[in-house]
Order: structure tokens, then C-alpha cells, then sequence
């Protein structure tokens, strides 16, 4: 049974609309700045051509390069200015946050408050450069080599000059798109890195659709009509699966002591909501960066070196074993997701800092001491909910690309994308729904001002 509040929620969507100014402009600042990501996909880099760029990228098509691209929502085979999306934004996060746990002095910075948030902030924007620079000069390497190997010129004029070019505009669009997304959360509506990830998601959808379903119509591949059902029945059940799971928590009673009220003296209860996936969407988005980043230098730099060295030919050994949906890929994927639902869960939520507050309150858990045995409670109901949450990111990570690959049927399910695309849509839509609630609470306080003014 919905609550008092979603039903409001749901009752104001529509009414108070058109009366919050305030979230009109959120709505159309992030819809204005999701359309300056999209055409900026569309912009070559310098010294590129994109007609040959268009057939390079079909006949190097597959592996790792089309799932990177699938983020980047096609940047990547227009070698575009922003072909690398925010990834690398994103994996200098993840070293930054991993190292502000085991650097005392990193750590120290953190607990400075928003003075240490700024320097750690900076530190990830140095770190961003540094790794889209490396990033992108191998990918400017492997324009060139990858196009002279398949008879095609994508690099008008070769050499050190497009290399530098082309490094310095990768540096830019990403550190660009960083600034875009930083404005997005700020002034817009939603959390602005997830979005911009999930409209390069959403912009391929379209594509992939109308090739599904011409396959069906001519009957190509493994599709049918029964085949393009079953897909159409797993996909919504996925959805509603992920629904499902991310308003999933675990409710923790919290009884305060009794105080004296009109009726007596009685006892306050609450309850302290824990979600089952505390991380989010972020452990698929911090291990897919993490295995993209070294994936996409190796699958350049081993075709520039192939044949050249021992090196070139391990690099080469090593993106076989490496392939996107392969077993070894699969299985570091997995462990990634594993092991960033655990350190983001630890990072989210502290069990001491959230006993000493209940302390400090005077509140309890019923049958639990307060103090340590009140943080052993958190962490032993954190860690049992968060093997769920974690199994629950795996299996929806995982389990349609094996379906698809196992079944030899050729349209990527995108677990992946399909977590990150609902969760991130259902974040909005709650942030929306929040305005509209604050506005309209808003409107009362102002009637309540007038009603008092004329009685007085």
C-alpha cells in the first residue's frame, strides 16, 4: 500500500507542474546540457576523417571497444572529442577514494569537512588528466595503425603532430564533461555524471531496437517471432526486478526514551531504513571503468606492437583472454562489482559514527546495548544485506550477457546499461518528486503567513 507521501507525490506530479518555476529550470538547464553532450558525440577529432572513421569502426566492430562505446553513446567509433566519456573521471575517483582508506594523510584530508572535499576533489581532476592523456595517446597510436592495417586512412596526416592533437582534445572533452556533469548536479536535476552515462546508454537504444526487430522481420540470425517475445518478457521482468530490489530494506527499530505527553508518558519509536543495495549503481559503473581503461590501452598499443616484440604478441594473448564476455572477463568483472558493493557500502555508511549519534540521542536499538554492541549490530546486519545486494549486481550484471551469448541470439541485453538506465531514471524521478513536495509545502507556509496576517 503506497504511503500518505507517494500518494501526494503522485496527486502533485501533474497539478503543481506548472507552478514550480524553480524545477522547470532544474528540468530544462539538464535536458539543455544532455543535448550539448549529444552533439558534442558528433564532433571528430582534429586531423580525423569520419567518413573513413564510419568504415573503420564497422569492420573493427566487437570486444571491448563496443562496450566501451556503448557508454560513451557512440563517441568512441566517431572518434569523437568525447570519446572517452567520463571514464576516466571515474577511475581516478575510484584510486582516489580507495587511497583516501589506506593513506593517512589522504585520510586526514577527507576529515577536514568541505575544505579536505575541494582538495580531494583537485587531486581527482589532476588524476583525470593524467590518465586521459595515456588514454588517449594510445588510442591515437591505434587510429593510426588499426586504419593502415585495414586499408583505410581515418588519420589524415599521421605522425606526432595528430598525436598531440589528438591527446589534448580527449583532455579537453572529458575535462569538459566533468564540468557538465558537476553542473548538472548542481543546478539541474539528478546526479549529472550518472545522467550524462546513461544518456550515451539511452542514445543507442534506438539502433539496437530497429536492428532487433529487422532481424526478426527477416528472419536473419537466431531471432524469431518467438525468440523477439521471449526477449521483450525477460527484458521487463528485468525492470521489475531491479524496481523491486533497489526500494528493498532491511528496517531497523529505533525506540527512544519515554517522554511526558498530553496522553502520558509514552515512548517515541522509529526505524532506521537500510537498503538492501546501499552502493547503488555505482559498483558495475567503478569495475566496468576499471577493466575498460587498461582493456582499451592494451587492445591499441597490442595492435601498433603486434608481431613486433614478445610484448606485442602477450599483449595480444592477453585481450583474447580479455574478449568481453569471455570467462576470465566475466569473472574480474564480478569480483569487481563484489568488492566495490563492500567498499562503497563502508564508505556510505558508518556503523560507528551512526551508534555514537544514536547514543548521543538517546536512542536504542530494543535488546541491544548501546555503544560497541550497537555498531557490531550495524555491521553484522550491513554485511548480511550487502552479500544480497552484491549477488543481486552480479547476477544482473552478469546473467543476460551469458544468456545472450549462450544462446547465440545477437542483441546484447545490456544488464549493465539496464541497471544503470532505471536506477538512475528512478533517482530523478524521486528528486523531482521531492521539488514538487517542497513546493507545494512552500504554498501552505505562505497561505498559513496571509490566514494569520487578516485574523490578526
Amino acid at each position: 500500500m503506497a504511503t500518505r507521501a507517494d500518494q501526494m507525490a503522485q496527486g502533485l506530479s501533474l497539478g503543481k507542474f506548472a507552478q514550480a518555476t524553480d524545477l522547470k529550470k532544474r528540468l530544462w538547464f539538464t535536458i539543455g546540457a544532455l543535448i550539448v553532450f549529444r552533439l558534442l558525440s558528433y564532433v571528430p577529432l582534429p586531423g580525423i576523417d569520419p567518413t573513413a572513421m564510419g568504415l573503420l569502426a564497422n569492420k573493427t566492430s566487437g570486444g571491448v571497444l563496443d562496450f566501451f562505446n556503448t557508454f560513451s553513446g557512440g563517441s568512441l567509433k566517431r572518434a569523437s572529442l568525447i570519446a572517452l566519456g567520463v571514464m576516466p573521471y571515474i577511475t581516478a575517483s575510484i584510486v582516489i577514494q580507495l587511497s583516501t582508506s589506506l593513506a593517512p594523510q589522504l585520510a586526514a584530508i577527507k576529515k577536514e569537512g568541505e575544505s579536505g572535499r575541494k582538495k580531494l576533489n583537485q587531486y581527482t581532476r589532476y588524476g583525470t588528466v593524467l590518465l586521459t592523456a595515456i588514454q588517449g595517446y594510445f588510442i591515437a597510436r591505434g587510429l593510426e595503425t588499426i586504419g593502415a592495417n585495414n586499408g583505410i586512412q581515418a588519420v589524415v596526416e599521421p605522425g606526432m603532430l595528430f598525436r598531440v592533437a589528438a591527446v589534448v582534445s580527449l583532455i579537453g572533452g572529458t575535462m569538459f564533461l566533468m564540468w557538465l556533469g558537476e553542473q548538472i548536479t548542481s543546478r539541474g536535476i539528478g546526479n549529472g555524471v550518472s545522467l550524462i552515462i546513461m544518456a550515451g546508454i539511452v542514445a543507442n537504444l534506438p539502433t539496437t531496437l530497429y536492428n532487433l526487430l529487422e532481424s526478426a522481420r527477416s528472419g536473419q540470425g537466431n531471432i524469431g517471432g518467438l525468440q523477439l517475445v521471449g526477449i521483450v518478457v525477460a527484458v521487463t521482468a528485468l525492470i521489475l526486478f531491479i524496481c523491486f530490489m533497489e526500494r528493498a530494506q532491511r528496517r531497523i527499530l529505533i525506540q527512544y526514551p519515554k517522554r511526558q505527553t498530553q496522553r502520558g508518558m509514552q515512548a517515541e519509536r522509529s526505524h532506521l531504513p537500510l537498503k538492501i543495495n546501499t552502493a547503488g549503481v555505482i559498483p558495475p559503473i567503478f569495475a566496468s571503468s576499471l577493466l575498460l581503461m587498461p582493456l582499451t590501452i592494451s587492445q591499441f598499443a597490442g595492435k601498433h606492437v603486434a608481431g613486433e616484440s614478445r610484448w606485442g604478441d602477450f599483449i595480444l594473448t592477453l585481450n583474447q583472454y580479455l574478449q568481453h564476455g569471455s570467462p576470465v572477463y566475466m569473472a574480474l568483472y564480478a569480483a569487481g562489482i563484489i568488492f566495490f558493493s563492500f567498499f562503497y557500502t563502508a564508505v556510505v555508511f558508518n556503523p560507528e559514527e551512526t551508534a555514537d549519534n544514536l547514543k548521543r540521542y538517546g536512542g536504542f536499538i530494543p535488546g541491544i546495548r548501546p555503544g560497541k554492541n550497537t555498531e557490531s549490530y550495524f555491521d553484522y546486519v550491513l554485511t548480511r544485506i550487502t552479500v544480497l545486494g552484491a549477488a543481486y549486481l552480479t547476477v544482473i550484471c552478469l546473467l543476460p550477457e551469458y544468456l545472450v551469448s549462450a544462446l547465440a541470439i545477437p542483441f546484447y541485453l545490456g544488464g549493465t546499461s539496464l541497471l544503470i538506465v532505471v536506477n538512475v531514471t528512478m533517482d530523478t524521478v524521486t528528486q523531482i518528486q521531492s521539488h514538487l513536495l517542497a513546493h507545494q509545502y512552500g504554498d501552505l507556509i505562505k497561505k498559513a503567513k496571509l490566514k494569520g496576517g487578516r485574523l490578526r
